[in-house]
């Protein structure tokens, strides 16, 4: 006869969870489940669920990159390249190697 073995315990939540699908909640207007909290997985699960889709804005460089890059720009007398105002990730490492040492 084998043993059975007991059913791992849930961990909770931790707060930062907590408090984003608390927010998430608030903005979709679906309540959190009952005892939900007490099981992080099923928090992480419930929060996929609900969260809005990625925007496509996402990959755009945000206004503090833009800014910098082209106060970089100007201290070097050159231009930003056209590219980088479309992608975040080309925006940041044209200021990586760009920026004063």
């Amino acid at each position: 006869m084998q043993a059975e073995l007991p059913l791992p315990t849930p961990v909770p939540a931790t707060e930062k969870q907590i408090h984003y699908a608390a927010s998430l909640a608030a903005k979709t207007k679906s309540p959190l489940p009952r005892g939900i909290t007490q099981d992080r997985a099923r928090l992480s699960r419930w929060i996929d669920a609900h969260k809005p889709a990625p925007s496509a804005f996402n990959d755009y460089p945000s206004s503090k990159q833009v800014g910098f890059a082209e106060r970089i720009a100007r201290l070097k007398r050159t231009q930003v390249p056209q590219e980088c105002f479309r992608d975040r990730s080309l925006m940041s490492r044209w200021i990586d190697s760009n920026k004063p040492r």
